[in-house]
C-alpha cells in the first residue's frame, strides 16, 4: 500500500489579500442591494460626498472616489439627467456648485436604509460571530482616524 503524496499547506494569509477579497464581496453585496434603487456603490458614494461637502469640485470628487475627473463628469451627467443632482454653474472651466435635489435626498435616504440592511447581514446581528467581530474591529479602527 502506498501512502498518498503529502498535500501542500495553504499559503499564509496576507491581510491585504483578505481585505481585498472582503472588499469585493461587500461591494458585490451592496451593488446587488442597491440595484433596486438604480444605484451603484460609485453613484452612492458620489451622492454622499455631494451631500456632505456642499460646493465640492469635480476634481475633489474624483480624488475621493479614486477615479478620473472624466469618469466623475460622465457619472454626474447621468445623475443630473436622473434629476438627483444639479450644478448651478455648469460652464466648462468654471468651478461647479453641485448639490442634491429633493429626489437625490430621498434616494440617498433610501440607500442609507439599504446600506444598514447589508451592514446588519454582513457585520451585525444577522451575521455569524466572525462577521460581528470583524464589523466591530472595522468600526473601531476608524474611531481614531482610521488606518494607515
Amino acid at each position: 500500500m502506498t501512502t498518498p503524496p503529502e498535500r501542500p499547506q495553504p499559503p499564509v494569509l496576507s491581510a491585504s489579500i483578505v481585505a481585498l477579497s472582503l472588499a469585493r464581496r461587500v461591494e458585490g453585496e451592496l451593488n446587488a442591494a442597491l440595484a433596486g434603487l438604480d444605484l451603484t456603490v460609485r453613484r452612492l458614494g458620489l451622492l454622499g460626498h455631494i451631500d456632505q461637502m456642499p460646493g465640492v469640485s469635480f476634481s475633489e470628487l474624483a480624488r475621493m472616489a479614486g477615479v478620473s475627473v472624466q469618469s466623475v463628469h460622465a457619472t454626474m451627467k447621468s445623475l443630473t439627467a436622473a434629476g438627483l443632482v444639479r450644478d448651478h454653474t455648469a460652464k466648462p472651466g468654471a468651478a461647479s456648485t453641485i448639490e442634491l435635489t429633493a429626489d437625490g435626498r430621498r434616494l440617498l435616504d433610501e440607500a442609507q436604509d439599504v446600506l444598514a440592511e447589508v451592514d446588519e447581514r454582513l457585520f451585525g446581528a444577522k451575521s455569524n460571530a466572525a462577521g460581528r467581530k470583524l464589523g466591530a474591529a472595522l468600526r473601531k479602527s476608524f474611531e481614531f482616524g482610521g488606518i494607515g
